[in-house]
């Protein structure tokens, strides 16, 4: 059966279908899998097949009713929900292409599977030998490889041989082989030659009704009954669009016609219908094309349905419509594949998944159509299918659309609030609950200590009840309490993986999602966290897979729980990645009905809470928090390094709680927020052991607090965060020994608050004069110079600068912000590019334009707040700044030059002095140091240069030895400010010590004092009156 192709008159073609034992539909090869290429039909030359019987045979009598119904259903149904539009032209050729006997020929079914099972999808030889052109068909002969493919049919018995016709003088180079195979076939009893008795009747198929055309002969609801869910082996006789086959159930042959699930192919449109389309069309059942002298059957009911079916008004493909039904052809156009019936619709159409095969594997057709952007979802059908191919369907419509694939090259997504976070992922320690789907992480990269080390983690795409708001007087909603403590006890102290994915703006007023420039928003960060030890988390019903690695998703614990409910975001909205495990999960907790998926009332639970209520209700409830010596309590909140707020579940009260003779910085004071932080990380919403021994007339219980039998009140002195104040009575205080000893282990190593602390110069307990009070000493470094006696400075080794590097590093700084997506407002802090350097700043917006941004080169005034700068920028040069980062106070901070008065940059020599103070600390390299006297609270908030809280200080240049202040009176640049009566003797000294400066200045007559002495006599010379007070 090897033979050689001839070079001549040869073309390659891919096999796009096999409609009998005898004819092949050839495509033309191309490289592109999309674009449909031409292709023709052509049948074997010089053998005859077995017939097919069409399949669509339908009661003759019926055919009026059967004309109707289907043309409704079509009409209804194809142009509606149903699926697609088809192009029905062709069925009617597939139908002439099959015999209108009635039933097969004997053997014409294996006949036509032994050559679909050779040839299907292959890439064959083709050569036309010659055309019957009264009823345009063409023979040719035709190579497989190097084998010719009617040689193998006719070896194989499947067709036999027919002699040249005595109207054609030509012959054959292959007849002979030909003759020689079929007379081995019959000799051997191969194919249609079989001797064996009953063979033949035994070959022919028994077709049920066809289902197409009217539905009255199929049962669709009887066959989804008995088959849902059940793979059903098929073959694919027809596409009629990406998204519609008809198909050959097997083995009972029923043709049935399914409409892909969950999706819906664009539009084949409609052929207008000819005159003839009623008639019998010119065709011939012969062999090698011979007309028949017989006359010609009749069009069966399904034929003529069929052809009444297409309008007499063309109606043109949709876009992509011929795409998507090329695509499924060259998947599964005759071809085995599964079908999973998933339901049925009001039309008894068939609604089904579609699985082809795809080497060792099996794809689902659908998925594929909308991967490739050649289908849309379709929710009316999909919500037919599992949970998981559903959502399958829908994220991969999403990517189709984000890409803009074919259908959706014009697709313009939505507006929306969200912003993707890229590869910002972290880890560290779970530091507070604030909510069942709230919580706050330490990072393990940021310093201990600093704001910037916890970071607030919104969980991505899903939804927790509200915890209320008392000071509104908003109660928790049901469930809130319960999903909050699940977290409280699985997370604190423990290690979690933080993936980072998205931003969103949201209202400050009722949490929904704000408009685009709402001032009463502000944007939340969105992220996964995995917790890296699941041991403990057993039995909460989540599936670990694909999350080994990362550890367990937080968020797909709590609703698997029913504790929360998964967000339904619009297409275009950013999600989790792990949005489709959240669904799942979801849908167990609906179906385990666990949660606020439960019919059952939630856990009510009643407390007390002291903290608001008056100091005499405190004091009532003392005797029952005395009555066991330890009682078991929650730290709910750290409100500052010594005092904190506890829930008390044995006695179901809150009340506030502070460490007996232990206080640390109040608030706004150095290493305030290191007390803080640190009772953060050690007991905040840990279980702790607490002794109460009074309560003071504030209503705060005062006592002794142990975390794992670690008194707390030790770790904070030991750091050199807190003081021991005896006046307490420490024979009254738990462990005070070990109190007193840590404080002296903290003094030894001048750690933090005793820093500068001298052995028999610290303040006695209790008693103690204003002159012998520690003054703060920061070594600095100035950073920006306003006139000769005010300027910023940063502290040198500040943690917060480190942090705020680090972050401001990590951004993607290139894209210029959309108009009208960005409008700064004053007040507003942004990131803002210095002038002088490129360098990107924090800044806040001190002035700008009314109204909406209009231009990029809109101008802001800005205040760089960690340099002390303030300059005019263009709009193009801002960027919005994460709430993060831009929550951290700004670390420039004003001082002025303490005992002395400087001429302002207007007066004379305020110029002259300005340029001195920046020689000797701008360009200068020395090691500088300021030493607070007093701090001026008068300018209030920060609302740009030269405004909020001033250090005044005195400025040491650590190597002269001297401080700029004394440098500034001996160049005659400053002038002492005058002695007052009600001067502290600290005042009064430094004063005198400074006048030695301001006399050399004089007696040279430098600068200032070069007219002699300027000292005018407005000076304030009595007390100020304080306002307010008795008379």
């Amino acid at each position: 059966m090897t033979a050689t192709v001839p070079s001549s008159g040869w073309h390659k073609g891919r096999v796009k279908s096999v409609p009998s034992g005898d004819t092949l539909v050839i495509m033309a090869a191309q490289k592109s899998d999309l674009t449909p290429p031409p292709e023709k039909t052509i049948t074997l030359s010089y053998i005859i097949a077995p017939k097919l019987d069409s399949g669509l045979r339908q009661n003759r009598n019926n055919s009026q009713k059967a004309s109707c119904r289907l043309k409704k259903s079509l009409n209804e149904a194809g142009f509606k929900k149903s699926g697609p539009k088809g192009d029905e032209s062709g069925l009617k050729n597939n139908m002439g292409l099959a015999r209108r006997g009635g039933i097969d020929e004997p053997f014409a079914w294996d006949s036509r599977e032994y050559l679909r099972k050779l040839c299907m999808g292959k890439e064959v030889c083709i050569r036309a030998d010659y055309i019957v052109s009264s009823i345009g068909r063409e023979f040719c002969s035709v190579f497989l490889q190097d084998k010719n493919v009617a040689s193998m049919i006719i070896a194989e018995g499947w067709a036999k041989v027919r002699e040249q016709g005595q109207q054609k003088g030509e012959t054959s180079s292959f007849l002979a082989d030909y003759l020689r195979f079929e007379e081995q076939a019959k000799q051997q009893g191969l194919g249609r030659w079989s001797k064996v008795p009953g063979a033949s009747e035994a070959s022919i198929r028994k077709l049920p009704p066809s289902a197409i055309g009217d539905p009255s002969n199929f049962d669709a609801m009887g066959l989804l009954a008995a088959n849902k869910g059940r793979p059903m082996q098929s073959i694919v006789e027809q596409v009629r669009d990406g998204s519609t086959v008809r198909v050959y159930l097997l083995p009972e042959f029923q043709f049935v016609q399914v409409f892909v699930a969950g999706i819906q192919a664009p539009s084949m449109g409609r052929r207008p219908a000819a005159d003839s389309v009623f008639e019998p069309e010119a065709s011939s059942d012969e062999p090698n094309g011979e007309v028949s002298a017989k006359s010609h059957v009749p069009l069966t009911s399904a034929q003529r349905v069929a052809a009444s079916s297409a309008s007499s008004t063309e109606i043109a493909p949709d876009a992509f419509g011929k795409e998507a039904k090329h695509f499924t052809e060259t998947r599964v156009l005759n071809r085995d594949v599964r079908i999973v019936l998933e339901g049925v619709d009001k039309y008894n159409n068939l609604i089904g998944s579609v699985y082809y095969p795809d080497g060792d594997s099996a794809k689902d057709l659908a998925l594929e159509l909308v991967q490739n952007g050649l289908a849309k979802f379709v929710e009316w059908s999909a919500n037919m299918m599992e949970e998981d191919a559903k959502r399958r369907l829908k994220s991969a419509e999403l990517q189709a659309k984000k890409e803009r694939l074919r259908i959706w090259t014009n697709y313009v997504p939505p507006a929306t609030n969200s912003k993707a976070i890229h590869d910002q992922k972290f880890t560290g320690k779970v530091v507070e609950v604030v909510s069942g789907d709230c919580i706050i992480v330490a990072d393990d990269a940021a310093p201990y200590g600093s704001p910037l080390a916890e970071r607030r983690v919104n969980l991505s795409s899903i939804r927790c009840p509200r915890m209320g708001n008392p000071r509104r007087d908003e109660k928790p909603a049901p469930y809130a309490h319960e999903a909050k403590e699940f977290l409280r006890l699985r997370l604190i102290g423990r290690q979690v993986n933080v993936s980072m994915e998205y931003s969103r703006k949201f209202s400050m007023a009722d949490g929904v999602v704000a408009t685009a420039g709402a001032a009463d928003s502000r944007m939340m960060d969105f992220g996964s966290v995995f917790l890296l030890s699941p041991s403990n988390v057993e039995g909460d019903g989540v599936s670990s897979a694909g999350s080994q690695q990362a550890g367990v998703n937080v968020a797909e614990l709590l609703v698997a729980r029913g504790f929360g409910t998964v967000v339904k975001h619009r297409d275009f909205e950013e999600r989790s990645n792990h949005y489709d495990a959240l669904l799942a999960a979801e849908s167990r907790a609906i179906a385990g009905k666990k949660g606020i998926h439960s019919a059952k009332d939630p856990p009510v639970m009643h407390i007390t809470d002291l903290v608001t209520s008056s100091a005499k209700k405190a004091k009532d409830f003392l005797p029952f928090l005395q009555r066991s010596r330890r009682l078991p309590a929650t730290v709910e909140y750290v409100l500052s390094g010594h005092r904190f707020k506890l829930l008390i579940s044995k006695e179901t009260c809150g009340i506030a709680f502070s460490f007996s003779g232990v206080r640390c910085p109040g608030r706004d004071e150095l290493y305030s927020d290191e007390a803080i932080a640190l009772m953060r990380r050690k007991i905040l919403q840990r279980d702790v052991e607490i002794e109460v021994e009074t309560v003071d007339r504030t209503g705060t219980f005062l006592g002794s607090l142990w975390e794992s039998k670690t008194n707390m009140a030790v770790v904070l002195l030991e750091a050199g965060l807190a003081k021991l104040q005896t006046s307490f009575g420490a024979d009254r205080i738990a462990d005070a020994h070990l109190l007193a000893k840590a404080e002296q282990s903290a003094k030894q190593q001048k750690l933090k608050i005793w820093e500068n602390y001298v052995e028999g110069q610290e303040i006695t307990n209790g008693s103690g004069t204003e002159n012998s009070r520690q003054k703060e000493v920061l070594k600095v470094v100035v950073t920006e110079v306003l006139d000769g006696g005010r300027f910023y400075i940063q502290q040198i080794g500040e943690q917060k600068i480190a942090s705020i590097q680090q972050q401001l590093a990590s951004l993607n700084l290139q894209e210029t912000p959309l108009i009208g997506a960005f409008n700064p407002r004053k007040g507003d802090i942004v990131l803002a590019q210095f002038s002088a350097d490129n360098s990107w700043n924090r800044a806040m917006i001190v002035n700008s334009r009314r109204g909406a941004v209009q231009s990029l080169k809109d101008e802001f005034e800005v205040f760089y707040i960690d340099y002390g700068n303030q300059e005019v920028v263009p709009y193009d040069q801002l960027r919005p700044l994460d709430p993060s980062v831009s929550s951290v106070p700004g670390l420039a901070q004003l001082c002025s030059l303490a005992y002395i008065k400087v001429p302002s940059l207007e007066g004379d020599f305020g110029l002259e002095a300005a340029e001195f103070l920046s020689e000797h600390t701008l360009n200068s390299s020395r090691e500088l140091r300021i030493m607070i006297e007093e701090k001026d609270t008068s300018g209030g908030k920060v609302k740009g240069q030269g405004t909020g809280t001033v250090l005044i200080v005195t400025l040491v240049d650590v190597e002269a030895g001297t401080s700029i202040n004394a440098a500034m009176l001996k160049e005659g640049f400053a002038r002492l400010e005058r002695k007052k009566r009600w001067d502290s003797r600290e005042r009064q000294s430094a004063l005198d010590n400074l006048e030695e400066f301001q006399e050399e200045a004089k007696s040279k007559r430098l600068n200032m004092w070069q007219y002699g002495d300027i000292e005018s006599d407005d000076e304030e010379s009595t007390k100020p009156v304080k306002a307010g007070g008795r008379r």
